[in-house]
């Protein structure tokens, strides 16, 4: 009877949960169909356009939660789902370059002739190759804690210090369950073995960042909507190819971190060298979500894409 109870309220718990993640994806987003196939994006605010490309284990929503404070200053967020995330296709042999082109046709039929374009751990890399690609559509140039190449970055860096801790993360990358349950029972281990960053930094920081880290771990739910992506996140941004980055003539910020245990510090400051006239931001701490900057960080954000728009005086 106690096992049953037991197992009664944990498959209560993780419906519930797993319902609460599924609904912050309804009716929040658009679907076009693309020459890629379908296409899902979210289109909100007014001001400047920012396009906002996600991280591994994102989506539109994830795009939409971390852009919030950019949102607030005035500026219009288009936030896609990369290819094999949520609703949007994955096509075959799809690459990054790939991903970039869809994105410029996403922001030629949203009527979009230019716009800064943020990218965020393995979104830097689509983001780089749109730089790249369609130069154009670029006003600005946002690499947030990079997943691109560096020599110094170890080939397929990640958290995992062996392959049979590596394999207990691909299972539950696989599995709503077992994700969930690896957030709710091993909350320290997912810190830094998913979101790339020590369990010490987080619990020393303040209640909104422990907040923002633990939602942003939610956020990856449901995984099984993401799996797609995440698989070719895995296969492109453990070890991403070394790009003529230097090639990027628009205006350029790079931010990176120490303690990011997928080392895009390193990508962080090797980029940043290589693209003319880039900008450097290294806080010194904080790992792969940045925890006790992020407050600054969109500061720094906002400030970056009002230099962009003239008729707009810069965020002090």
């Amino acid at each position: 009877a106690v096992a049953i109870g037991v197992v009664a309220t944990v498959s209560l718990a993780f419906r519930r949960d797993l319902a609460e993640a599924r609904a912050a994806t309804l009716d929040r987003s658009r679907v076009v169909d693309s020459p890629w196939g379908p296409i899902e994006y979210a289109d909100t605010g007014e001001g400047p356009p920012v396009l906002f490309i996600h991280g591994s284990g994102g989506g539109f929503d994830q795009g939409l939660a971390f852009s919030a404070p950019l949102a607030g200053h005035g500026v219009r967020i288009i936030a896609p789902s990369r290819f094999g995330y949520l609703r949007s296709a994955m096509p075959d042999d799809a690459t990054p370059e790939m991903q970039a082109d869809a994105l410029d046709w996403l922001m030629r039929r949203l009527g979009i002739e230019e716009a800064v374009v943020f990218g965020g751990s393995a979104g830097a890399l689509s983001a780089t190759q749109l730089a790249l690609r369609h130069p154009e559509r670029c006003r600005g140039l946002v690499l947030a804690v990079p997943a691109l190449h560096a020599p110094e970055r170890l080939p397929g860096a990640n958290a995992a210090p062996d392959a049979t801790t590596q394999r207990t993360i691909n299972a539950a990358l696989g599995s709503d369950l077992l994700f969930w349950a690896g957030v709710r029972a091993a909350p320290d281990f997912m810190t830094r073995m998913v979101l790339a960053t020590d369990p010490a930094t987080v619990k020393a920081a303040s209640r909104s960042e422990r907040a923002r880290v633990r939602e942003a771990m939610f956020h990856i739910l449901p995984v099984s909507a993401r799996r797609e992506g995440l698989l070719m996140d895995s296969a492109t941004a453990g070890t991403p190819p070394d790009w003529p980055v230097e090639r990027i003539a628009c205006p350029t910020l790079v931010i990176g971190a120490r303690g990011d245990l997928y080392e895009t510090d390193k990508a962080a400051i090797h980029t940043a060298g290589r693209i003319p006239g880039a900008r450097l931001v290294l806080y010194p701490d904080g790992g792969h979500l940045w925890v006790g900057h992020d407050a600054e960080l969109w500061r720094t954000v906002a400030h970056f894409v009002d230099e962009r728009e003239p008729e707009r005086s810069p965020s002090p």
